[in-house]
């Protein structure tokens, strides 16, 4: 069927690009802020290695001596 006219103007069958998915997004922003972003990751890395750590070291079970 084709496109339906409204008021003498044809439809214009236009492609549009659906948007950018969020992980592309962010890679592009990680590539523009280089230095800050690697900063971060790092932090965050860190961070999450020492909790990890931390929940480790509270959880250890006590052995009997």
């Amino acid at each position: 069927m084709p496109p339906q006219e409204s008021a003498g103007t044809p439809v214009a069958e236009t492609e549009v690009a659906p948007p950018p998915s969020f992980t592309k997004l962010a890679m592009r922003n990680m590539v523009r802020k280089g230095r800050q972003s690697l900063l971060h990751f790092g932090l965050t890395a860190a961070g999450f290695i020492g909790f990890i750590l931390l929940v480790a070291w509270i959880g250890r079970p006590s052995l009997p001596q």
